[in-house]
This record gives C-alpha cells, structure tokens and sequence, in this order.
C-alpha cells in the first residue's frame, strides 16, 4: 500500500482531518501527517516540517486555499498520484498545477471514500 499524505492534520478529535487519520488507519492505510502542531494521532506522528524523502500516492488537504498556497512547490515536487481537495479546500491555482504536472485532481471526501470503499 501506499502512502496518504494529510496537510492540515490536527490533534482535534472532532477535526476531519483527525477522523480522516484514524479511519485511513482502521483500514490499514500507511499514514504522514502535516499540522500546525506537533503530536500522535493513533500511531501516526504529526510533523511540523516538511515530510522529505517519502513516497506518497495521495495527498488528503485539510486547508483553506490561501493557507495551501506555501505548499504549492512542496506538494508539486513529491509527484504524488492524485491530490483530494476535501469539502472546503477545493482550490483552481491548485488544481490546475497539479494536472500540468500530471496529478490526478479529486475533488471529494477522504471519508466518503473510505466508507464507500472507493479509496484505493
């Protein structure tokens, strides 16, 4: 399996991108994680820098668009199979870089996904 990739992780269990988190895990899903602040999310570590060196097949954003725009690069340059922008995080620059760069651009809901099995 490969890796998901949350941007905007939280230690807020009522946060989406927590339940997101915990539910990737339940299914077995590899899991990194990007917040603001540093902590644990079952055995996921959230990471306040930038995740280097890793593998990631889905990006999972859990931002505002303005908030995305200084992950623009990092995002681009981990060549990531497809990026979820999450109800709420849907973003046109975003999404239009991403398909240049030949990332499939999903605009839907990690958890709907994963409920109706259609995160693969």
């Amino acid at each position: 399996m490969n890796n998901t990739l949350i941007i905007g992780a939280s230690m807020k269990e009522s946060r989406y991108s927590n339940m997101a988190i915990r539910k990737l895990r339940a299914h077995k899903f590899p899991v990194l994680a990007i917040g603001r602040k540093a902590g644990m999310i079952k055995d996921v570590e959230i990471e306040t820098d930038l995740i280097i060196n890793e593998k990631v097949h889905t990006v999972s954003l859990y931002l505002n668009p303005q908030a995305q725009e200084s992950y623009y690069d990092y995002i681009i340059e981990l060549k990531p199979e497809r990026i979820i922008f999450n109800p709420g995080t849907e973003n046109v620059v975003l999404a239009n870089l991403a398909k240049k760069a030949g990332i499939e651009v999903l605009q839907a809901c990690t958890l709907v996904m994963l409920s109706t099995s259609n995160y693969l």
